[in-house]
């Protein structure tokens, strides 16, 4: 036999290239990854004891998640805009940060108030005895939840409504008439938190020109992120919120909206976002911060009860694949393995040789 086929014959126990993970992208590790060593036609081969690993870990059975963490807005959420129906000179506004209830004075014209109620229908006709309609049924919710009686809540304007609307009228300084003219009232779906102020006193008031602008009461973080990341977000699910401090509070995705913004110019191209709503039950834990940045984790992907290994313990197989080196007592062997979802320094694994509490070689 020729030194040639002498060598042939004799086990061959190089290692394969250990991989890094960085970032979530698999890296072999070393100048001659690409010609990862082969290994002798059985894989299994035991190895002598001289070539153990410097240091083992156990396969592990676990959930892997994996989180993308997007930076997020803590603040009150969309504003909206409040134009005034009659024309005038604005006499009253209120500060910027004023809670808004129903029942209160949201702006004045004319020294005449503009009085905020709660509903979804904006206002836009005079309310009148004969009047039939869901606005009508609104209105008397909260004339009725203001304190006035005397009238059935319903969707028709009686005239026992007449009679509670001359109340109101009165308790606010108003001409009794029983109508309620259209612009008295503004409708909003509940109480509203000025966040800016668009006029000053004695500027004109004209419709369509906002004299003001507000958010609701409701402290919530908003999360802008690109269409192909919209499978991150699903309506009802929980997501880890990180606030200025480092404290975590859970938050819940409540609302999940496409936006799309024109091109403002020839220059410029639309573009198309979504805007993610995550609100928090314990307002308390962000009530001293207003507008502030925060970190909202949004799970990419879970696997429960999968097997599990360091991603140091991964082995780049020359023939391709990956796999594991399995030790046992004073020997080793190479496994391949099918990898899945990496998480936390750990990767998913599957294969027939390997279970929870199996030995593999790792760095040192």
């Amino acid at each position: 036999m020729s030194p040639a086929d002498d060598q042939d014959d004799r086990p061959r126990h190089g290692r394969a290239k250990r991989v890094a993970l960085m970032t979530g992208v698999l890296l072999v590790v070393g100048a001659g990854a690409a010609t990862a060593v082969r290994f002798g036609g059985d894989s299994d081969a035991a190895q002598p004891a001289s070539d153990l690993p410097p240091a083992t870990a156990e396969v592990t059975k676990q959930t892997l998640v994996d989180q993308e963490v997007k930076d997020g807005t803590l603040g009150y959420g969309s504003e909206l805009s409040l134009s005034p129906k009659p024309s005038g000179t604005t006499t009253w506004l209120p500060g910027v940060g004023t809670v808004v209830r129903r029942g209160d004075v949201l702006y004045r014209v004319d020294e005449l108030p503009v009085v905020l109620m709660y509903g979804k229908v904006p206002a836009y006709r005079d309310l009148s005895s004969g009047a039939e309609g869901s606005d009508v049924a609104q209105l008397e919710e909260n004339l009725a939840a203001l304190g006035y009686t005397g009238f059935t809540v319903d969707d028709t304007f009686t005239d026992a409504t007449a009679t509670a609307v001359e109340s109101w009228q009165e308790d606010n300084g108003l001409t009794e008439t029983g109508t309620v003219e259209l612009g008295r009232v503004a409708f909003a779906t509940g109480e509203i938190r000025v966040s800016a102020l668009n006029a000053t006193i004695g500027d004109a008031a004209q419709p369509g020109q906002a004299l003001l602008t507000y958010t609701g009461t409701t402290r919530l973080i908003t999360v802008t992120l690109d269409v192909d990341e919209q499978r991150l977000a699903k309506e009802g699910t929980k997501v880890p919120v990180t606030l200025p401090d480092g404290k975590e509070v859970e938050g819940t995705v409540s609302e999940v909206l496409t936006v799309f913004e024109p091109a403002q110019s020839e220059d410029e191209e639309s573009s198309t976002t979504i805007e993610v709503t995550v609100s928090v039950a314990d307002q308390k834990t962000v009530s001293r911060f207003d507008q502030a940045s925060v970190s909202v984790g949004f799970t990419a992907a879970e696997r429960e009860n999968v097997l599990t290994v360091p991603v140091s313990a991964l082995l780049a197989l020359a023939e391709g694949g990956y796999g594991v080196e399995v030790v046992r007592g004073s020997s080793t062997r190479i496994v391949a393995v099918e990898v899945g979802l990496f998480s936390g320094g750990r990767v998913e694994v599957s294969g027939d040789t390997i279970s929870a509490g199996t030995k593999v070689g790792v760095p040192s």
